[in-house]
């Protein structure tokens, strides 16, 4: 996104009463945040969502200076914008209705990596959660996901530093501005994730840790990645916040069983219960139900199917779930470049012919 667009892009988060969703409809509608700010009181009124109110927020609150002084700021910290449009934004969050207009990221992991995993839980691990996130991280390690979490006490910084250990990407997903690290104990390993992962907020510098922007991290933490693993949770916090966003944005979510007098595994319990998250007990848990094993397949099995008669979309969605593992009905049809119709006649006879099959969460994997 060119300098000038994402100045402006900038801007538009910052005024009043205009939220993500909002954006994305003015986006639609205009092509463009400096056309929102151009448009007229009247031509805004008109867009579905934005009325009287918000098209005199708009037209109130067209100063640039503040997203100029932002500009300057990424600059001199090695700070990057991702806005909606641009290329780097990450595919799985741009599904997501409410996703973050704009992003602020500093690090080196791909955030449209083929597999991503979130890790949440307490803030008060017990050694069984602690000891159990650590053996999660080892058996992953062979199928090189990015780990995304919170950069909070306990199992998010558990599950950080033994991503970190084991050579995995790991992001951590801030409730505040890249010009500082809350929790400060872990300054030192956000400085490492930065060169092995990194650091990711929709919020500007100047932003403190305040409570109300917790809850909007958690549905980044929910959104980026294929599946939330949850490891130690009581009947109430953030975690459940996150398992609530993860299950309405029909991403996988599975919980860690723990003793029943334990009130620390009561959510997790009560999760898999409710049937709002599967239970998990290592990792093979995990690589089975994404379908990370694909790659394991014995030699030759794909490769011939592709020299069948198969039509050039067919190939191309078989071929992308070979290279990224399960994808999603709406990822396949931007594949397609089909409607939802014509996508779902595609992967209903891909799946006669035995090739795919469908998944939990409205994915398709190889058979």
């Amino acid at each position: 996104m060119k300098q000038e667009a994402l100045l402006h892009m900038i801007a538009l988060t910052r005024v009043p009463h205009i939220g993500d969703v909002h954006i994305r409809s003015l986006l639609q509608h205009l092509g463009g945040a400096e056309q929102v700010f151009k448009a007229r009181r009247r031509q805004l009124e008109c867009i579905p969502g934005i009325g009287k109110v918000r098209a005199d927020s708009i037209r109130r609150n067209r100063d640039l200076s503040h997203a100029e002084r932002e500009l300057k700021f990424m600059e001199a910290h090695r700070i990057r914008a991702i806005a909606f449009g641009s290329d780097e934004y990450p595919r799985r969050l741009d599904e997501c209705a409410d996703a973050p207009a704009v992003m602020y990221y500093r690090g080196s992991a791909d955030l449209n990596a083929g597999r991503m995993i979130s890790v949440v839980g307490t803030r008060e691990p017990t050694d069984y959660g602690r000891d159990w996130t650590a053996r999660l991280m080892e058996e992953l390690a062979p199928y090189n996901p990015v780990v995304v979490s919170g950069l909070a006490y306990g199992i998010d910084t558990v599950a950080h530093r033994r991503a970190l250990a084991n050579g995995l990407q790991t992001v951590g997903i801030l409730a505040h501005g890249l010009d500082r690290i809350y929790p400060h104990s872990n300054r030192s390993m956000a400085r490492e994730m930065t060169e092995q992962g990194g650091l990711l907020t929709e919020f500007m510098s100047g932003t403190h840790p305040d409570a109300q922007n917790f809850p909007r991290r958690n549905r980044i933490v929910a959104g980026l990645s294929d599946a939330v693993v949850v490891v130690e949770t009581g009947e109430k916090g953030g975690s459940l916040i996150t398992v609530d966003i993860a299950n309405s944005y029909n991403r996988d979510v599975l919980a860690l069983p723990g003793r029943v007098n334990d009130p620390r595994s009561r959510g997790c319990n009560r999760l898999i219960r409710d049937h709002r998250a599967q239970l998990v007990t290592d990792g093979r848990d995990v690589v089975e139900l994404l379908n990370w094993d694909l790659g394991q397949r014995k030699p030759g099995s794909v490769q011939r199917r592709l020299f069948t008669d198969l039509a050039p979309h067919e190939q191309a969605v078989v071929m992308s779930i070979e290279e990224k593992g399960a994808l999603h009905v709406d990822e396949i049809r931007r594949i397609c470049g089909m409607k939802s119709t014509e996508a779902a006649g595609l992967l209903l006879n891909l799946e006669m012919l035995g090739i795919v099959r469908p998944l939990p969460g409205a994915k398709y994997g190889l058979a």
